[in-house]
């Protein structure tokens, strides 16, 4: 199974997103919904305009996985609306002014930081999953 790796970034008005390991998959959008669409959109045309031949090796693969890259200033910004920075702070351990400057791009986190809001929200994700009511 091929697996396409898409980094998405936030600019100051915009997203844009790029295949780190395929050439010529590209997307923008005004939300991180829209870009992942336009990258999606960009995988149709491609399949649709070029022979197989010109196709990035992962798109031959008819099961390939999409991985969704963000940098941490696009994944806080993203979820700004369902974390606060007091919850961040909770579940990372990461000051909330710190959270703040690394969401607005006043300063970029190191990779413990990085790493420890990886861990902390993939800790909440199975805690989630494994949720019954």
């Amino acid at each position: 199974m091929g697996k396409l790796i898409v980094n998405i970034c936030a600019s100051a008005d915009s997203f844009g997103a790029f295949a780190e390991n395929a050439e010529g998959i590209y997307g923008a959008g005004n939300t991180i919904e829209a870009t992942k669409a336009d990258v999606l959109e960009a995988i149709r045309l491609i399949k649709a305009n070029l022979p197989l031949s010109q196709w990035p090796e992962q798109l031959k693969d008819e099961s390939f996985d999409i991985e969704w890259k963000y940098d941490t200033q696009t994944l806080l910004q993203h979820f700004a609306g369902i974390f606060t920075n007091a919850a961040l702070e909770r579940l990372t351990g990461i000051n909330q002014k710190q959270l703040w400057n690394y969401a607005n791009g006043v300063s970029k986190p190191r990779t413990a930081a990085k790493k420890k809001i990886q861990q902390a929200l993939n800790n909440l994700g199975r805690e989630l999953v494994a949720v019954s009511l």
